[in-house]
């Protein structure tokens, strides 16, 4: 392979991850590290999950999830309720206070990719979001997710 395609991806990572503040020690002006935002992410879209569908979503360590839960739990986000089927069981829910920390996040976010849409042409716009798909497309069908 080419070293030259291997430099020029690994450059625009980045310089990509510069730009929505990745390398940041919060995210978004939050208290809340990436893994913990996208950690809400999940627990705000998927009622009830469990740890282990998370490490696996995720790919996180069991040990790290552990401590960011008990972190949440800890700051009143979450609550883990036993399963009536199985007691070995816990399904994790965000409180009221969970989700309303989850929305703020998500209107931040909302809010930065405007602010670095806003100013691109439409067309600009949607070719960008072509280009997007387009390197998931080619990573998914010919290379790993």
């Amino acid at each position: 392979m080419k070293r030259t395609i291997i430099e020029e991806i690994r450059a625009f990572n980045r310089w990509y991850t510069g730009v929505i503040g990745l390398l940041d020690e919060v995210l978004l002006e939050s208290s809340f590290s990436l893994p913990e935002a996208r950690i809400l992410y999940e627990l705000y879209h998927r009622e009830g999950i469990q740890a282990g569908e998370i490490t696996a979503l995720l790919g996180i360590d069991k040990g790290y999830l552990s401590r960011i839960l008990v972190g949440f739990a800890k700051q009143l986000l979450i609550v883990r309720k036993r399963s009536a089927e199985d007691g070995r069981v816990q399904h994790i829910f965000l409180t009221a206070k969970g989700r309303a920390a989850f929305e703020e996040l998500n209107q931040a976010s909302i809010a930065q990719v405007e602010g670095m849409l806003a100013p691109l042409p439409a067309g600009e716009r949607e070719k960008l979001v072509h280009h997007m798909n387009e390197i998931k497309r080619i990573i998914v069908n010919y290379g790993k997710e």
